[in-house]
């Protein structure tokens, strides 16, 4: 059995994801099966993976699904996962040709089964596809950490790449689906985790990564107002577990606001945070209106572009 699976969640990304193939193929250790979850994908990414199947030249394994969002295909590909470890790689990024063996070499010589119930995995570097690093390095020091430690005590920034352990994975519950939202921040998993397990640090670039225009990244003000309900789901965890006083705080003032949009008139009751949400309010309402005017903007745009 391989040690690795390199999963990429993919929807409408036929235009990009030959890129991470063709990264996959380069790769200077085989250790490693990509698992291909298409979330709904109405080009052609079904036709293109089938046929680099046929070609053999690395284990693929294709999964079609109606579509979900990102954490929806989280779920599926962590529900097949088989290899010890998996590592997600989106479909409109890549991996240096060392990537798998970095991951894997760098796991035989730093895990011990010891510390099984203490190391959830590796957290390495992202890049930019011209190779420049996506924030800070690690501290020489740094040995271990956990994703929040790491923001929050460490003053780390940027995307990093995460390499988890699939048992560890599987001890927490999949995301929540809600009927007609399709974003819920994958980070709810990596705090859960966070509780329990450390992370391995690894100062290695283990991704090349290219932000789409239509990506979530560049368009969070609409995942607010599409996705409420998930985004306060996320907010509710993420308050009761930061050591951020100032991150609390924004935290409540993003549920007020998520709650708002969502018609959810018993979200103080709900709040695990009464009195800071209670703080919050005023914060909150005037976030929702921002959304809303940026939402209303964008259709005036979009309405009198089209006319």
């Amino acid at each position: 059995m391989k040690t690795l699976t390199v999963f990429t969640p993919a929807y409408n990304r036929a235009h990009t994801i030959g890129r991470t193939y063709e990264s996959l193929l380069r790769q200077t250790s085989k250790d490693f099966e990509w698992l291909v979850v298409d979330d709904g994908s109405t080009d052609n990414t079904r036709e293109m993976v089938e046929g680099w199947v046929l070609e053999g030249k690395i284990p693929i394994r294709y999964l079609y699904q109606q579509n979900q969002g990102m954490h929806g295909a989280h779920n599926t590909a962590y529900a097949n996962i088989g290899t010890e470890l998996n590592v997600c790689i989106d479909s409109d990024d890549f991996m240096p040709d060392d990537a798998v063996e970095t991951i894997v070499s760098f796991w035989k010589n730093n895990y011990r089964d010891e510390n099984k119930n203490r190391i959830a995995g590796i957290i390495g570097l992202d890049a930019d596809l011209s190779g420049r690093l996506i924030g800070t390095e690690f501290p020489a020091d740094l040995k271990e950490t956990s994703l929040r430690d790491y923001y929050e005590l460490h003053g780390g920034s940027g995307d990093k790449k995460l390499v988890y352990r699939t048992e560890v994975v599987r001890k927490y519950p999949p995301y929540p689906l809600f009927e007609g939202e399709r974003y819920v921040g994958l980070a709810l998993l990596y705090n859960m985790i966070d509780e329990d397990y450390r992370l391995l640090v690894c100062n290695k670039v283990m991704v090349n990564v290219e932000y789409q225009p239509e990506g979530s990244s560049f368009s969070m003000w609409k995942q607010y107002w599409n996705n409420p309900r998930g985004f306060a789901h996320f907010r509710k965890y993420d308050m009761q577990h930061t050591k951020s006083f100032k991150r609390r705080f924004m935290l409540n003032v993003h549920y007020v606001s998520h709650s708002i949009r969502s018609g959810n008139k018993h979200f103080l009751r709900e709040s695990p945070r009464k009195l800071m949400t209670v703080l919050a309010l005023p914060f909150g309402w005037g976030l929702y209106l921002v959304n809303r005017r940026k939402i209303r903007k964008d259709a005036q745009f979009k309405f009198s572009k089209n006319a």
